[in-house]
């Protein structure tokens, strides 16, 4: 994605184990949340989810897998595909993110990004970059991306080039392959791919904050495909709510958080 990724090399997205934990932490100090649903939505069950936000009352989705891959505006109750961009066969939809009007959707192993009028979701641009995309979110100033190890990536929004970067690791281990991000009250949260997991990291301090469990929610049907994994964060910042989902998951849930 950048210049200090060059030369990393990295597994592909589409081989979950689902029952696999990350290292959690033994110090008694970090709280791990669980949840409670407090709504579910119909999703599109053939989305796979690989960036999600809450933007003005609606839903902003980009689907990944070649030759499938749209960035999509959505109805939240319904689950109504109100507008779709689909990508060109080859590209493989990845992270996306909504800055200033802009859509930012990411892909995979093109190394292309993606920029898109938030109106009409009408490509307008794009950028090339060195490596994988995952995640994508912003602080207002920054893109925020990650590339399927345990680094965070802050982009400039108007060239993609990196302004800084740093390395997520909990109990002196690294936390990789941190997949689709949320930006929510100064924290980034990452969804990790193959778990159950969302870890909370403070950017100022480079920290683990919390983790939240998220196991138990995905859908009892989505068993059946090895690649229904959680992977989906979308946060309401007027009404305080929350949404998950996962790929190919036939809802979304809006939950709310409780300390263990």
């Amino acid at each position: 994605m950048i210049l200090m990724i060059l030369s990393v090399l990295f597994i592909s997205c589409g081989n979950p184990k689902d029952t696999s934990i990350p290292p959690l932490p033994t110090d008694g100090k970090t709280p791990i949340y669980k949840y409670e649903v407090v709504n579910s939505y119909t999703h599109d069950p053939k989305a796979y989810t690989q960036g999600l936000q809450f933007y003005n009352g609606y839903l902003y989705e980009s689907t990944g897998e070649t030759g499938e891959s749209t960035v999509r505006q959505v109805e939240v109750q319904t689950g109504k595909v109100v507008k779709n961009t689909p990508l060109a066969a080859e590209f493989f939809g990845e992270g996306l993110t909504i800055m200033n009007g802009k859509v930012y959707q990411l892909t995979w192993e093109n190394r292309r990004a993606f920029v898109y009028d938030l109106n009409s979701l009408e490509r307008k641009g794009e950028f090339s970059y060195p490596n994988e995309g995952w995640g994508l979110t912003n602080d207002g100033t920054n893109l925020i991306a990650t590339d399927g190890t345990n680094n965070f990536y802050f982009l400039n929004p108007e060239n993609f080039q990196p302004t800084s970067s740093f390395a997520l690791e909990n109990n002196g281990q690294p936390i990789d392959q941190l997949n689709e991000l949320e930006y929510i009250k100064g924290e980034i949260w990452a969804n990790i791919w193959h778990t159950n997991m969302i870890v909370r990291v403070d950017p100022k301090t480079k920290k683990i904050v919390a983790w939240i469990d998220l196991n138990g929610l995905r859908p009892q049907e989505t068993y059946k495909d090895s690649e229904a994994v959680l992977n989906g964060i979308a946060y309401d910042e007027q009404n305080d709510r929350l949404f998950v989902t996962g790929k190919r998951w036939p809802k979304i849930f809006e939950i709310r958080l409780k300390q263990k």
